[in-house]
């Protein structure tokens, strides 16, 4: 099985709190080099211009969607990420996404005009701000992709009261509460305001409202002098939405059924479409669960869209809306209490790499994801979060990366008991699932790279113990744990890959100090029993910690012919005993016994993704980069044993089999056959100054003698098949062989 060729998966934000004063560095390892992990893990923060600020403001951005806060005396609103679908009507034919979105279609069926300066991305709002100032009242509207503000405008609802609907100006479509409609637009060659009641349409009189746009930080704000309206200190009521602009007709662009370079698409027979695609204020968006059947695709959740593509299709946002506190804006309160703490939650992050702003949905990275930049190409990226609803662990939460599947996405387990159970085991862990740029990126090059970008912005922003990290993942993701878990085995304690495998079984042998249980089914018609036992089979044949649990398909009144053998997991969602699986077991960070296989067609140097070390043994490098291993890759193995730690290998138990039953679940009791091997304890034995080395293909090697509990008088047995050369850093030797 290709590591891309996996089929689609389940069915089925962060608090403003700092992590400790010297910030990531003691939420990630900082011991002895090697560090375990890429380097692009220890990076210094990356910057996203979206998330900067010119004067007048001043305040950090909350960065948990769907959340409002009082800061520094604005009001801000952080949106969802890539949410910009507009209303739920009927499919453009021409959508680019159907074919590989299967789980990660979104609920708004608006498609961009192929013009490439839309970008497939240009109304999709990142956050809107409001601050008072001396003379005037200042809007601030982020957007995720500006590469060419003429196509744009949005529009503001203020005041209003309930039940009593406005139209929106210039043709939007769109009705809310409002006493004054605030619309910003372009006119000839720049962007301009315009203030009007709500009632009659006509404008307001006094000077007009200012525009200033920040193409670098993809803002646009707008004043209104306080001769046109004054909110005073009292409490106002604002709604918005942003759209495209149709310079022709002086009013919002339109979609219409199927989009073209100047026409946006999915409008299907709507005579009068909803014209905005993204619409901001919308707190309580639904969160996909796996239980709902046909509807995760013909209703979809994903994207956090749902109550925006319903709302948007009837022409009525009056569910969105902030009321904003004048008075608090002007006594500078801080107010984060509309930003979660705990639990689920999505959050947005500055990434080191942006490819080119907006989406570009024609990229599959199926057949090519080693060199695939992935659909989401800009620097700001999503990812979902669970922080356990539990007292901050004195030694910091435990991490685990819960990674998504094929044609899925990152909020694919937000709201199930895979990502809560995983969260809330022990003193806490907090799980997390990244985007990786898109549904299909296999966790090779961008994709992965957006693994340990999220991982950095958690650790910057809370205490983490570095030693209790974990990887788990449905089909691609299982495959991908596979994946990471293997390349950067010293990053983790255990490997819980489900309805996954490993194609090149060579790589396996990096596993030898990370545990595995794998949970398979069999009869899954995507990774059949011949791929899955191929890979226990390989874990089995090095004598390693592994599990395998295959089971029957669902047999039983609550199964239903919607779902495959391959998804009865993701909608059985229970996965209690995997939790303690994973359990609280912290990384064996100086092994006695190290094997490790770099795979060099999995690095990418210039994302700072490269595996070319383990635990003690570091500065790998392929003697001959144009062989290749067993598993069709360029290729090197090292394995190596210190003797300074005075025990043997562990005794591994002959390989025992069994049967379970998993309850709890959606779908009833589920029966599964076991396959597993133990390891029994490391018997002592006479501490020798000594290392055993073993290698193929090996060009260079570094050990660290301190963490391999010898010194650098060490004697080091080298077998190789070519020239090595050894180095030994801080001793000042250098060992040739072969």
């Amino acid at each position: 099985m290709t590591r891309g060729s996996a089929a689609a998966a389940a069915v089925a934000v962060l608090a403003a709190v700092p992590a400790a004063a010297s910030g990531a560095w003691h939420s990630l390892y900082s011991g002895p080099g090697p560090r375990p992990g890429p380097d692009l893990l220890y990076a210094p923060a990356p910057k996203a211009p979206q998330l900067t600020n010119k004067s007048p403001w001043k305040a950090s951005p909350i960065l948990v969607s769907g959340a409002a806060a009082y800061r520094k005396g604005e009001f801000l609103y952080q949106d969802y990420l890539f949410d910009d679908t507009g209303a739920q009507q009927t499919s453009d034919p021409g959508d680019p996404r159907t074919a590989g979105n299967l789980f990660s279609r979104p609920n708004g069926t608006y498609t961009y005009p192929t013009d490439p300066r839309y970008a497939a991305n240009a109304a999709d709002l990142v956050e809107l701000r409001v601050k008072p100032l001396r003379r005037a009242t200042a809007f601030r509207v982020t957007l995720n992709t500006m590469k060419d503000p003429s196509l744009v405008a949005f529009s503001i609802a203020i005041g209003g009261r309930k039940g009593k609907l406005r139209s929106f100006p210039h043709g939007a479509n769109v009705r809310a509460p409002a006493s004054l409609f605030l619309s910003v637009h372009p006119a000839g060659s720049k962007l301009v305001a315009d203030l009007v009641n709500a009632s009659n349409g006509k404008r307001v009189s006094g000077p007009a409202p200012v525009v200033h746009v920040d193409r670098k930080r993809r803002q646009i704000g707008v004043r209104v002098a306080h001769r046109e309206w004054n909110p005073k200190r009292h409490t106002v009521r604002l709604a918005a939405g942003v759209g495209l602009w149709d310079k022709s007709a002086k009013s919002y662009l339109l979609p219409q059924a199927g989009a073209d370079s100047t026409h946006p698409g999915g409008a299907g027979t709507a005579s009068k479409p909803a014209a905005f695609f993204n619409v901001a204020f919308r707190f309580h968006e639904p969160i996909q669960t796996p239980t709902e059947g046909s509807a995760v695709v013909t209703d979809a959740a994903w994207w956090r869209d749902r109550a925006q593509g319903h709302a948007l299709a009837k022409g009525d946002i009056s569910p969105f809306f902030a009321n904003v506190s004048f008075r608090k804006l002007a006594g500078h309160v801080t107010d984060n209490r509309g930003v979660p703490k705990t639990g689920r939650m999505d959050r947005v992050m500055a990434t080191h790499f942006e490819l080119h702003q907006g989406n570009d949905f024609s990229q599959s990275c199926l057949t090519h994801a080693s060199d695939c930049p992935g659909q989401y190409q800009s620097r700001l990226q999503p990812y979902a979060i669970y922080i356990p609803r539990k007292p901050h662990p004195a030694a910091g939460y435990g991490m685990t990366l819960l990674i998504h599947s094929l044609s899925a996405m990152y909020n694919q387990y937000l709201g199930t008991r895979n990502m809560s159970e995983f969260a809330q085991r022990g003193p806490g862990s907090i799980v997390i699932t990244t985007e990786s740029r898109g549904p299909d990126e296999g966790y090779e090059n961008y994709g992965a790279a957006d693994v340990f970008d999220a991982w950095a912005d958690v650790a910057r922003r809370f205490r983490l113990d570095p030693s209790w990290t974990d990887i788990s993942g449905y089909s691609m993701g299982g495959i991908g744990t596979f994946k990471l878990g293997a390349q950067f085995p010293d990053l983790f304690a255990r490997a819980q890959p489900v309805v996954g495998d490993e194609s090149n079984t060579d790589v396996l042998a990096s596993l030898r100090n990370v545990p595995v249980l794998m949970w398979n089914n069999h009869g899954d018609e995507l990774v059949n029993e011949t791929e899955f036992e191929q890979t226990a089979h390989a874990l089995d044949t090095l004598g390693y910690r592994y599990e395998l649990d295959a089971f029957q398909p669902c047999a039983n009144s609550k199964c239903s012919p919607l779902f495959t053998n391959h998804l009865q997991l993701a909608i059985n969602d229970q996965y209690a005993p995997a939790a303690a699986f994973l359990g609280t077991v912290k990384v064996d960070r100086n092994p006695a016994h190290v094997t490790y296989v770099v795979d060099a067609a999995r690095n990418h140097a210039n994302l700072k993704v490269v595996g070319n070390h383990a635990y003690w043994v570091s500065g790998l490098k392929l003697r001959d980069p144009s062989k290749n291993g067993p598993g069709g890759d360029p290729e090197a193995t090292v394995d190596a044993t210190s003797r300074g730690f005075g025990v043997a290998d562990p005794v591994a138990s002959p390989q025992q089999l069994g049967s379970g039953m998993l309850t709890g679940g959606n779908l009833g009791t589920l029966i599964f056959s076991r396959q597993f091997r133990t390891w029994g304890p490391a018997l002592p034995l006479p501490k020798l100054n000594e290392i055993d080395l073993n290698a193929t293909n090996l060009g260079t090697a570094s050990i660290d003698v301190q963490r391999a509990h010898v010194d650098c008088q060490v004697t080091v047995h080298i077998t190789t098949d070519g020239p090595l050369t050894v180095t030994l850093p801080g001793c000042g030797r250098t060992i040739h062989a072969g």
